[in-house]
């Protein structure tokens, strides 16, 4: 029988680029991805364990299934997967638990026929492009390495081929892994020379680069955010905290409050229009008062544009379950919400800044008119609706407190994966 299938993921972008190998598995071989549990005959369920809220909410996910739809049959894949102790495989509905994203694990558990091609279109309007998977280092918070195993590079001309079929129905592909960094250390070349040969060889598409380290930023990289309709200046570069104290338990060897602050110097210094995000992670183990006010006093210096905050989650099987000094929850929350106000600040002036510019905006969904500007910013696009999947030139500007790109004409198109299909 033709499966419909109902896919969910939680997590990171790699884990979308999984569930999105996913859904070309199914409708390749003649299924159908359906948008309800109540429609499916099997649920696919892409789990994260970065943080018990995650876990926690795929098991009421999996449960709701089950409630919904009797005879429904769930297959539970990632990370959360991988560390499963028979728990995930004790909820109702779950038939088959299956670690990270084994395709021929899961073609056989849907009934489908094992496909290896990549796909050369996804469901969201900018693509995914996993360069690489796994991770080499060992932060104490993080269960992700325990999950997803060793770094694990991709030849670029595999993902030169990759990202060519993609371009043809998306304005831009975002390269994602679990420590994209590392890229290349394992088969003798870098991530910098990958971005070169994607730019060189893949035209009209703009490229962003996932979350990285500053300190990881090399010098082909640093000339490409030179070509901002190319390389989006852009980069989301993981902090966790602005004490070196801090980041020394937390096992992040590798920079210091101090070096991390001249590596993000280095790379928005004399650039106008620029990106910066973060990930920090509040009270975590051991995280004095003034531990935290070194963070927020960081945060604060940096021209960062907008941040994600954690608060710190115990993940059984890590290092920092360990540690000494577990705060408790409610100052946790409080940190928290502290760095949340400082962040949104920030964001707020930032766009603020942008006001009269002209950006490049991507249409992220024409029927309700969102777009996305290069510097990582959601504006509401005025005019004449455009179809998912334009490119334009818009002119930016705040109003009603809601910041709003109008497209300039009389020519307002740069480029249109519609019209690349015609």
């Amino acid at each position: 029988m033709t499966p419909r299938v109902y896919l969910r993921t939680f997590g990171c972008r790699a884990n979308q680029y999984d569930s999105e190998a996913v859904r070309a598995l199914v409708e390749s071989s003649g299924g159908v991805v359906v948008d309800s549990v109540e429609q499916a005959t099997v649920a696919v369920f892409n789990s994260c364990a970065v943080t018990a809220a995650a876990e926690s909410e795929l098991r009421r996910s999996i449960r709701h299934a089950a409630r919904a739809n009797a005879n429904i049959e769930s297959v539970v894949m990632g990370c959360a997967a991988a560390r499963d102790t028979g728990v995930i495989m004790a909820l109702p509905s779950v038939a088959h638990v299956i670690p990270g994203a084994d395709m021929p694990a899961i073609a056989a558990a849907l009934g489908v026929l094992t496909r290896t091609a990549s796909p050369s279109h996804q469901s969201g309007t900018r693509a995914l492009l996993r360069v690489q998977d796994g991770c080499d280092e060992h932060c104490t918070f993080c269960a992700t390495t325990l999950a997803r195993g060793a770094n694990r590079s991709r030849s670029i001309s595999e993902l030169v081929h990759e990202a060519t079929a993609l371009a043809e129905r998306h304005p831009e592909i975002v390269l994602t892994g679990i420590h994209i960094g590392t890229y290349g250390t394992d088969v003798g070349t870098t991530l910098g020379a990958l971005v070169e040969r994607l730019v060189r060889e893949v035209p009209v598409v703009r490229f962003r680069l996932s979350s990285l380290e500053a300190t990881e930023v090399d010098e082909r990289l640093l000339e490409l955010f030179d070509e901002p309709s190319r390389l989006a200046p852009h980069l989301h570069a993981p902090l966790q905290s602005g004490s070196d104290r801090v980041l020394k338990r937390m096992g992040r060897h590798w920079y210091s409050a101090a070096s991390y602050t001249r590596a993000v110097q280095r790379i928005v210094e004399h650039r106008p229009v620029f990106a910066l995000g973060a990930d920090v992670i509040a009270g975590f183990p051991g995280e004095t008062p003034d531990d935290h006010r070194a963070t927020r006093a960081l945060i604060e210096e940096l021209p960062f544009t907008y941040l994600h905050v954690f608060p710190y989650s115990l993940r059984p099987g890590t290092a920092a379950e360990r540690l000494p000094g577990h705060i408790p929850a409610g100052l946790v929350r409080q940190r928290a919400a502290e760095l949340r106000i400082v962040a949104d600040a920030k964001h707020q002036a930032h766009a603020a800044r942008r006001a009269g510019d002209v950006a490049d905006v991507i249409v992220v969904r024409g029927d309700v008119r969102e777009g996305l500007t290069e510097d990582y910013l959601e504006v509401r696009l005025h005019g004449s609706p455009l179809p998912r999947g334009h490119r334009v030139a818009a002119r930016l500007s705040v109003v009603d407190g809601h910041l709003v790109a109008t497209p300039l004409s009389p020519n307002p198109v740069l480029t249109s994966c519609e019209s690349r299909n015609a």
